[in-house]
């Protein structure tokens, strides 16, 4: 089986804009690129998990959010020589989406849904993988998913409270210290 970080992305991998969805929006977090790197290279599968309810809200497309995955798999492949294993989002809102999109579901995070499905897509031991995340929510959704190792980027000061079984990260690459 397959180890896995499974990473939230607006927080975690890119500075969060508020509903980013094109490569002109985009802006990786220092020192991610190489962080990404580090840890494809012990052995993890890259697998972003994330709630995209700018889709939900009418904000953007499935097409936007695909155009942006494809660019920063690009990015990644010419920059440091890897991609990203999979991408899973959820649409989703159950109080402020329009359509379709507005249920209460099993993929939004801090439910396991976006986890187990890549778990099951690809392979993944998930008490031997990590998450890492920015919100309660995706920590929760690690707990939930049985993930063996989770980390929340926050700041020093954010820290209390986070739970015996967390560790606060001030960054991604501050993680691979960690492991």
């Amino acid at each position: 089986m397959t180890i896995a970080a499974f990473l939230d992305r607006d927080g975690v991998i890119n500075v969060d804009h508020g509903y980013v969805s094109s490569w002109e929006q985009f802006e990786f977090i220092s020192g991610v690129p190489e962080a990404l790197r580090s840890l494809s290279n012990m052995g993890y599968a890259l697998v972003v998990v994330s709630n995209q309810s700018g889709i939900g809200r009418g904000f953007y497309t499935e097409a936007d959010l695909s155009r942006l995955n494809e660019h920063i798999n690009d990015y990644l492949e010419t920059a440091v020589g890897i991609r990203i294993g999979g991408f899973y989002h959820c649409p989703h809102h159950p109080t402020d989406a329009r359509g379709e999109f507005l249920i209460r579901c099993d993929c939004r995070k801090p439910a396991p849904g976006m986890i187990h499905q890549a778990a099951r897509n690809l392979g993944i031991d998930l008490a031997s993988s990590l998450l890492v995340g920015d919100k309660d929510s995706d920590i929760q959704a690690g707990r939930a998913a049985g993930i063996g190792k989770l980390f929340k980027v926050s700041l020093a000061n954010e820290s209390a409270g986070l739970g015996a079984d967390v560790e606060s990260v001030a960054a991604l690459p501050d993680v691979l210290s960690r492991l």
